[in-house]
């Protein structure tokens, strides 16, 4: 069940970012010092979705997650990703 919530698309706004940190560790044998970027670049993805959904939260909206299709528009809005 846990790992069917971190792959779906409408809980995890990050699932890109985490499978290239991933693939990272893999391509070098899982040397942390290697992948720092994709890590940061990870947790950036984390941080921002996290104050939407804080934000969505104050606002009354539900779902408090953006949808998959939603958080596209919202980046599209933006002219790309903010992390």
């Amino acid at each position: 069940m846990s790992a069917r919530k971190v792959r779906d698309q409408d809980i995890n706004p990050c699932i890109e970012e985490s499978d290239a940190s991933q693939k990272c560790l893999d391509a070098y044998n899982y040397d942390k010092s290697m992948c720092s970027a994709f890590f940061l670049r990870y947790r950036n993805c984390r941080k921002y979705w996290h104050s939407v959904m804080v934000q969505r939260r104050r606002d009354g909206i539900r779902p408090e997650m953006p949808s998959a299709a939603e958080r596209l528009e919202m980046l599209a809005a933006l002219g790309g990703k903010p992390y």
